[in-house]
């Protein structure tokens, strides 16, 4: 992407907390620059003060369409171009599907997959017509899998997750990299934030304990967000660095047991789902 003496710019949303604070603290200790995106500038005043020139930090509430624009044209103002994009400012939700209004499940894609998406296409020129840059779309192994009571957040995760494997193979002959980042669960305000639907009683045996388990799980989490953020900076070293980078133990474990339930799934049924071709005469 950049020399190795030079300093990659970044751009990350949602910088002030959880996986974004961390991301932000790994690349300036990498000796790079960020523009770090947030609602509340003012959370990261003191951060910026230790770095100055290094740390730039925009309003950004990432529904906002203008804003989004803004933020990127600050980001090339400031260093000149994004070299990062960090696709990171989210939410939790619960509920079963029943139990979430169109309400809900509308801001959960507005801000999980839209807005992503919108801030991709703004950075896509640039990176273009340099040839170089990398997407990373902040995901979540629920990009790759579902429960109960997770409907929405995994909808939106996995739209985004899909929209991120297209656009992969789409810039990969421009000399782009599009990476996924699937963390399980880490010590995050992730679940101390967690917005809830209405619970509807037929769902307490399958939803009722994943909200409990949810919000009393808040700061317990096993997952370590710096060591986190380690390993993306090691995988976006690597000279061909993956498509996707399921984060932690438990991550790993359940997209493996996914894809083993899809495979099983497939051959238990492919003797009457195979050979559906066109008989030609």
């Amino acid at each position: 992407m950049t020399s190795a003496t030079e300093p990659r710019r970044w751009l990350i949303t949602g910088a002030n907390s959880g996986f974004g604070a961390a991301f932000t603290r790994a690349a300036l200790a990498a000796g790079d620059l960020v523009v770090a995106a947030v609602r509340r500038p003012g959370t990261l005043a003191g951060l910026a003060a230790d770095h100055p020139g290094r740390l730039t930090v925009v309003p950004l509430d990432v529904t906002d369409a203008e804003q989004c624009r803004l933020a990127v044209q600050s980001a090339e103002a400031a260093h000149g171009h994004v070299d990062i994009l960090v696709n990171n400012a989210g939410f939790g939700t619960v509920g079963a599907v029943e139990e979430t209004t169109e309400a809900e499940l509308r801001r959960a894609m507005e801000v999980m997959f839209f807005a992503p998406m919108r801030l991709t296409g703004l950075v896509l020129p640039g990176m273009r017509r340099r040839r170089s840059g990398t997407v990373v779309q902040v995901t979540s192994m629920g990009g790759l899998l579902a429960f109960a009571g997770v409907g929405a957040y995994c909808a939106a995760k996995g739209a985004l997750e899909q929209a991120g494997e297209a656009l992969a193979a789409e810039v990969a002959p421009l000399g782009l990299r599009v990476l996924l980042a699937e963390p399980g669960a880490f010590r995050t305000e992730f679940n101390g934030a967690l917005q809830s639907s209405r619970a509807l009683p037929d769902y307490d045996a399958t939803v009722g304990p994943v909200r409990e388990g949810l919000a009393t799980g808040h700061g317990t989490q096993p997952g370590d967000p710096d060591k986190a953020a380690a390993a993306l900076l090691t995988a976006l070293a690597l000279p061909e660095p993956p498509l996707r980078l399921a984060l932690g133990d438990d991550a790993v474990s359940a997209i493996r047991a996914k894809l083993a339930r899809v495979e099983a799934d497939i051959a238990a049924t492919e003797h009457f789902t195979t050979g559906t071709a066109v008989n030609f005469p």
